[in-house]
């Protein structure tokens, strides 16, 4: 306020200056106070002078309680001086144990036993100084009582200071769009957490308690809050204490996964749980502002148990060989480039016939993998005149076989090109793999090979027979060659293009309607890397002629899964709507025939499944017929043939029910 303005303000209001003053101190106090408070700290020099002040004035204090004022006032600067000199023990010990270094407003209890083991070392030496060396002339005689009392009160002021900031800074912060959050976990990784987030700038989060499964751990204080134990009560005490964030350690992640009924409890009751993406590693240093917290979304929430894979077997098995991967470019395929990417091969030979996707791929490799060769090819694997020229010239000694048509009603509708694009082109590319000496040909399947009801299901299980029979004339020698040939077959993979999550989320985002075929259809799960880790192992490990089949876990009914999104999003209002079975599709998956029979593999979570053989001549004369009728573009007629050849393909909700009907 300028001078002219006082003036003004004065006259207005009729105020005189100790009012003027009074508002002039409060100003100032407010200025100084919010200066602190929106720094990163006051810097070291100032914590310590406030410090050695601090010693100095619990010296006179003691002196003056056991002498008296009158006589203090007498030996005042012999006092002073006295106090100087022992003063010098003080920073001895302020510098051993480093107090001027915290930050007040993030006080803890170490900070305190720093202080006070300081002042133990400075009264300890004074001590020293009193009784064993005596006193020059200079130095005022000061008794153990006085120094004892010295210590007692210097490190309470000094100790209730830092409380006193910490308390204020808390209750500052609570008036700010501060969350106030729980932390799950009383290990290295939830301290590490709690430790971030009291030194974070800007401060977003404030510490409210730690949740821990071990009972014993329960009603115990760390770092200032309580321990509540995980159990019922836990949204009854975070409601309490205001919280509606849980932050979940690294160590807790998979512990969250398996308990189901905690994260229900929590999302029922509108509190956030936030997890640290994986795909940042986190030193357990960093600030909480840069752990990349993301909320949980429902992959990290479905029903699975952990996989395990022997992955130094693959690597041993694939490193350094040349790779061919079709259909690159798709949700499985791409996954399936990084993951081979990273076991070092000679070459890559990378196929798709999507051409922004497969451009998306060349630029992941030359970003992440610059070191591999590898060659992005955009094509058909219907082309056989091409195809042959990738086997004849790259020469791959493995191929991973993921390219194929996979949305059921489009297939539904298009039974021709499933026929052409699925069936001959595996065919093409298995053949090819015979031809120039791939060591092992490995197919990605579905489950819904398994008494296909689709035609998509039925293409993929002709498939999986011309692949087997294939083999089975390589080892008997009935065809030239060395390549063996390994299907794998499992459920919904998330995120999956197709997948219903992605659709659901973009209704979801426009509000609704979220729609579910049938309220009780059911489906299994897995997340893209652990399948295609499996598949990996599976294809590497496989002698030739199996169906791996993977153990998909708990199937999960849509709805909820439809219900829980919803919830997970935040929407409101956002309805559920039924739209009937699509054509050709089941209320369940089956990754089994109901003849076939499993037997356990090198990997509990891998099964061999017994099926029937086929006679490969016999194969081949159904698959020429088939690839023939498919070429005239007759969907009735192209079905039949596919239905001689798979007898147990049993259309649902579909125009080719007929064709069971009079078979």
């Amino acid at each position: 306020m300028c001078a002219k303005d006082s003036t003004y303000f004065c006259t207005t209001f009729k105020l005189d200056n100790s009012v003027l003053t009074k508002i002039w101190t409060m100003n100032t106090f407010y200025k100084v106070f919010n200066w602190y408070f929106t720094k990163n700290a006051l810097p070291y020099w100032c914590l310590l002078i406030i410090d050695c002040s601090i010693v100095l004035f619990s010296g006179i204090f003691a002196y003056a309680v056991d002498h008296g004022i009158y006589t203090t006032s007498l030996v005042f600067w012999s006092l002073i001086k006295t106090l100087l000199f022992y003063l010098i023990f003080f920073l001895i010990g302020f510098r051993i144990t480093r107090t001027y270094s915290g930050v007040l407003r993030y006080s803890s209890f170490s900070d305190l036993y720093r202080v006070c083991f300081a002042n133990v070392i400075g009264v300890g030496c004074a001590a020293f100084m009193r009784l064993y060396l005596g006193s020059d002339s200079w130095l005022l005689p000061v008794r153990l009582k006085e120094l004892f009392l010295m210590f007692l009160l210097s490190t309470a002021i000094m100790g209730a200071m830092r409380l006193l900031v910490k308390y204020m800074f808390d209750k500052v912060r609570q008036g700010k769009m501060v969350k106030n959050v729980f932390i799950y976990g009383v290990k290295t990784g939830g301290m590490a957490i709690a430790k971030s987030i009291r030194s974070s700038q800007p401060v977003h989060y404030l510490l409210r308690g730690f949740v821990s499964d071990a009972d014993d751990m329960a009603g115990h204080m760390l770092q200032g809050v309580k321990v509540y134990r995980n159990d019922e009560r836990l949204v009854y005490e975070m409601r309490n204490q205001g919280a509606n964030i849980l932050l979940v350690s690294p160590l807790k992640r998979d512990r969250l996964i398996q308990n189901h009924q905690m994260a229900n409890r929590l999302l029922d009751a509108g509190i956030g749980i936030y997890v640290i993406d994986q795909a940042h590693k986190w030193d357990g240093k960093s600030d909480i502002n840069d752990l990349h917290l993301r909320e949980v979304e429902i992959e990290d929430l479905l029903p699975r148990d952990e996989i395990q894979v022997d992955l130094e077997a693959v690597e041993h098995l694939l490193k350094g060989k040349r790779i061919l991967i079709t259909g690159s470019a798709g949700s499985i395929g791409s996954e399936m480039v990084r993951q081979v990417a990273k076991f070092d091969p000679a070459q890559m030979t990378l196929v798709d016939q999507a051409e922004t996707p497969q451009h998306s791929i060349r630029l992941m490799m030359s970003r992440e993998f610059p070191e591999i060769e590898a060659e992005t090819i955009v094509t058909s694997i219907t082309n056989a005149q091409r195809m042959e020229n990738i086997f004849k010239t790259y020469k791959p000694d493995y191929v991973f076989h993921a390219a194929a048509y996979k949305h059921v009603p489009m297939m539904e509708d298009n039974p021709s090109e499933a026929v052409i694009n699925n069936i001959y082109g595996t065919r093409v590319i298995a053949d090819l793999a015979v031809k120039y000496g791939v060591k092992k040909f490995v197919m990605i399947s579905t489950d819904k090979a398994v008494n296909p009801t689709n035609v998509m299901g039925c293409s993929k299980r002709i498939c999986e027979i011309y692949c087997q029979s294939l083999n089975k004339a390589v080892a008997e020698g009935k065809v030239k060659g060395e390549t063996q040939f390994v299907t794998t077959r499992f459920g919904n993979v998330l995120g999956s293009n197709g997948s219903v999550i992605p659709l659901f989320r973009e209704q979801i985002k426009q509000g609704g309607p979220v729609t579910v075929t049938h309220p009780e259809i059911i489906r299994f799960f897995m997340l893209i890397p652990e399948a295609c880790k499996l598949v990996l192992e599976a294809g590497t490990m496989g002698k030739g002629g199996e169906i791996f089949v993977f153990d998909m876990g708990q199937p999960v009914k849509i709805v909820d899964l439809a219900r829980r999104m919803i919830q997970l999003s935040g929407a409101r209002n956002v309805e559920i709507k039924y739209t009937g079975l699509r054509d050709g599709e089941k209320l369940y998956e089956e990754v089994l025939n109901d003849q076939e029979i499993t037997k356990p593999t090198f990997n509990k979570k891998i099964k061999i499944a017994q099926v029937r053989e086929y006679d490969y001549a016999e194969v081949c004369k159904d698959l020429e017929q088939l690839i023939e009728q498919s070429r005239r573009f007759d969907d009735m007629q192209t079905v039949r043939q596919m239905k001689v050849i798979v007898p147990e393909y049993k259309s649902q909700h579909s125009k080719y029910e007929s064709l069971d009907v009079k078979s």
